[in-house]
């Protein structure tokens, strides 16, 4: 069965004025439908169908440039609409704790956008957790993410941030960290504590 484009869980206009609508619609029905397309070719080419995308990533070392960039868009991107929600709020319970020990969420978020701001050219920024529920902050090129065998980073993601220009060229220009600075103001924080809960398994 061919992948599909999942749909937003929020209107067009929800993430405003964090992220505007006419972002959110060019990211989500031209950007997120081509990495869409091009990993159902991609699936199809390589004989692959009947796979899960997380199979995919996980061996996708030994696969195409195409399975591997557009696979990671894929589910990067339904990752990143879940992780946002309109209000915003803050964190509880265990990950809440975990961030405690982790220095706080101001250091947190000094860290993370610090990573965002750093990585060169187009990528991500994460927040991970391992198996022991001990997070850290990384980034990634591209598409990568934490799930890759191919990445340099692994765990389970709990929050990942889109520092591709399209994600907020239209409202920040050039200003990659207004965005990142921003963006907190949107951070679904009870689908990261659920994130967080499916790391300590």
């Amino acid at each position: 069965m061919a992948f599909e484009l999942p749909p937003l869980p929020y209107g067009y206009d929800a993430l405003e004025p964090t992220i505007n609508e006419e972002t959110m619609k060019l990211h989500h029905d031209k950007h997120h439908a081509a990495y869409t397309n091009n990993l159902n070719a991609g699936v199809q080419e390589a004989g692959l169908e009947g796979k899960s995308i997380e199979e995919l990533l996980a061996g996708v070392s030994g696969l195409s440039a195409k399975v591997r960039n557009n696979g990671g868009g894929y589910w990067n991107h339904d990752f990143f609409w879940k992780i946002m929600a309109p209000g915003g709020g803050s964190p509880s319970g265990k990950l809440a704790d975990a961030i405690a020990d982790f220095g706080g969420l101001d250091k947190l978020k000094d860290e993370f956008n610090g990573k965002g701001a750093a990585q060169f050219g187009s990528g991500w920024a994460w927040l991970v957790a391992d198996k022991s529920g001990k997070l850290s902050v990384a980034s990634t090129p591209n598409q990568d993410n934490p799930l890759m065998d191919a990445s340099d980073v692994s765990g389970t993601p709990v929050l990942g941030n889109d520092v591709w220009e399209h994600a907020y060229y239209l409202t920040y220009r050039n200003d990659r960290g207004a965005y990142l600075k921003a963006w907190w103001d949107v951070v679904n924080w009870d689908q990261a504590g659920k994130n967080y809960e499916a790391a300590l398994g």
